[in-house]
């Protein structure tokens, strides 16, 4: 027998019309009847070609909760969502069902649509071109009975009635390009929440938080918590565990396409007890950051004068075996620094020296910029870092074979196999295969080719913007582990990035920028609540979703 003030907060929420007590027995005892789950998942198994990706999955979500979904790339968690929204067919035999209603297979958008499941992917499928109110009704838009024109009066109160619903205000003419990240982030659930009614209805999150800043992401977990208290669910994968911790009521972990543990309660467990259940094994102490060994007669790399985009007379240096940090809110100019660098975006002013002499920065191209010896690992490794139709082979040792000065030389390929070869050792890569495609990888292994990529160039300067985001926990030690033997080996590191966890983990110095400049540097013990505290100036950091008593 289950007492309701037993149960966990999330069904506590929604007991009212989902749960009822039964007359009392001879014994006098009542009965409780748990609520019909949001969103019920039997027996679903997935196949690609001789590649079984999914085994026998099961997962129930129930209403008005937030229910995680973690585990390693390659695990299985996007091609689960990608069953869900109906992009991939599964293998014959599953059962999908929303609120108690089976979905036919493969789900039908339309159908899941019609029963309020909404999904909000990894770069929240906005078009920055478009405007809010374009956005928000994209395929939703209806014309008129006679002329089939569309009745924008009536799309502008659509979209009107979800934002009042949020409690938000977004201006809908506004193109989402200009938005802040917040308002941005709004949009996206706003837009998902269209097919969601009050009581109702499922949206899934797939990495939705990944490129979110600190401020963003309370925002974005305080519109969540309003959701789900109406008893609309949500399913949340995401590779920050802080996120499971803070604010999902129960979790399931799937590895190697299996689910290992099904709607565990998060109360008691910390990010330890997840990495342990999404791998299998403990992790070794990663977060004993080392002191940096800097020889006594090391020449620092220095920026003089940088200016460019949002930063202004900018002057910095790292020194070989240094890690130095970039941070700031949003627009702060950091995010600017590695792309001036590199000669990405030409600086109006500033100059780099580095052991090789000083190069100007004002029309650095990056090819000059790669043969003075700065290599960048960029945001985005997706549309800016790889090219995913090229095999992991071709992206790792494109740098070399596409210098000018090269071009014209036959490719020596054994050479090249042997130097591709122990880099994906080196870095952990699965699978080992140099001549499949970089887009049959996970991202986790996505990233780890192009670390490989710019690392087997040698750089003086090396740059990374947000290295381990949207990672899982194995590749993040991977890569962290890769970038501080870099370091050993006497490169000069810049991170820039906005996950205070990544920047406490690598960094033996941050800067904190505002307003394109430096306002603040940080030595010594870089806890992420004192990044925090230096980027927002309003003490630590708070949990993103406060316990519901």
């Amino acid at each position: 027998m289950v007492r309701p003030d037993r149960l966990p907060r999330a069904v506590q929420r929604t007991l009212g019309r989902q749960v009822t007590l039964s007359q009392p027995s001879e014994a006098g005892a009542a009965t409780l009847s748990p609520p019909v789950p949001r969103l019920s998942v039997e027996s679903l198994w997935m196949t690609f070609a001789n590649n079984r990706v999914l085994r026998d999955v099961a997962i129930d979500v129930r209403p008005g909760e937030i229910h995680g979904l973690i585990g390693q790339n390659g695990s299985g968690k996007s091609t689960l969502a990608k069953v869900l929204t109906g992009l991939y067919t599964p293998d014959p035999g599953a059962s999908v069902a929303v609120d108690g209603v089976p979905l036919q297979l493969p789900v039908r958008p339309d159908e899941s649509r019609a029963r309020g499941v909404a999904v909000v992917h990894q770069s929240l499928g906005l078009v920055d071109s478009e405007s809010v109110l374009e956005n928000m009704r994209v395929g939703r838009l209806t014309g008129s009975r006679f002329l089939h024109r569309i009745d924008w009066r009536r799309e502008r109160q659509a979209a009107t009635d979800v934002f009042e619903r949020l409690g938000r205000s977004v201006p809908l003419d506004a193109k989402v390009g200009t938005l802040r990240e917040e308002e941005r982030a709004t949009v996206a659930i706003a837009r998902a929440l269209q097919d969601a009614h009050a009581g109702t209805g499922l949206i899934i999150f797939d990495e939705s938080t990944r490129a979110l800043g600190r401020r963003s992401l309370e925002h974005f977990f305080q519109i969540l918590d309003e959701i789900v208290a109406t008893g609309t669910a949500v399913l949340l994968i995401t590779h920050r565990l802080e996120e499971i911790v803070d604010a999902a009521d129960r979790v399931t972990v799937l590895r190697d396409g299996r689910v290992v543990e099904s709607g565990r309660e998060v109360v008691g467990l910390n990010e330890a007890d997840l990495t342990a259940l999404m791998l299998g094994r403990n992790l070794d102490d990663l977060d004993r950051r080392e002191l940096p060994v800097i020889a006594a007669d090391a020449v620092p790399v220095r920026v003089e004068g940088l200016t460019g985009l949002g930063v202004t007379d900018v002057s910095l240096e790292v020194a070989p075996g240094e890690v130095l940090g970039l941070t700031g809110l949003v627009g702060s100019g950091y995010e600017d620094i590695p792309y001036l660098l590199s000669g990405v975006t030409p600086a109006t002013a500033g100059s780099v020296t580095l052991p090789s002499g000083t190069v100007a920065l004002k029309g650095l191209s990056p090819a000059t910029a790669i043969e003075a010896g700065i290599s960048l690992v960029p945001e985005g490794r997706e549309f800016s870092g790889l090219a995913m139709n090229l095999s992991a082979a071709e992206n790792a040792t494109f740098p070399e074979t596409s210098r000018s000065k090269r071009a014209l030389l036959p490719i020596r390929r054994g050479p090249e196999s042997d130097r591709v070869a122990e880099w994906m050792n080196r870095l952990d890569v699965r699978p080992r295969a140099p001549k499949a495609l970089v887009k049959t990888f996970s991202g986790g292994n996505q990233q780890k080719i192009l670390l490989a990529k710019w690392l087997a160039t040698a750089p003086m300067l090396f740059i990374l913007h947000e290295p381990t985001q949207a990672v899982d926990v194995g590749a993040r030690h991977t890569l962290v582990a890769a970038i501080r033997a870099a370091a050993r080996d006497g490169r000069a590191i810049i991170v820039a990035g906005s996950d205070e966890n990544e920047l406490a983990l690598l960094c033996d110095r941050i800067l904190v920028f505002g307003d394109g400049v430096v306002r603040q540097e940080l030595t010594g013990d870089l806890s992420p609540d004192s990044i925090v505290e230096a980027i927002y100036t309003n003490g630590s950091r708070s949990r993103l979703r406060q316990p519901k008593l």
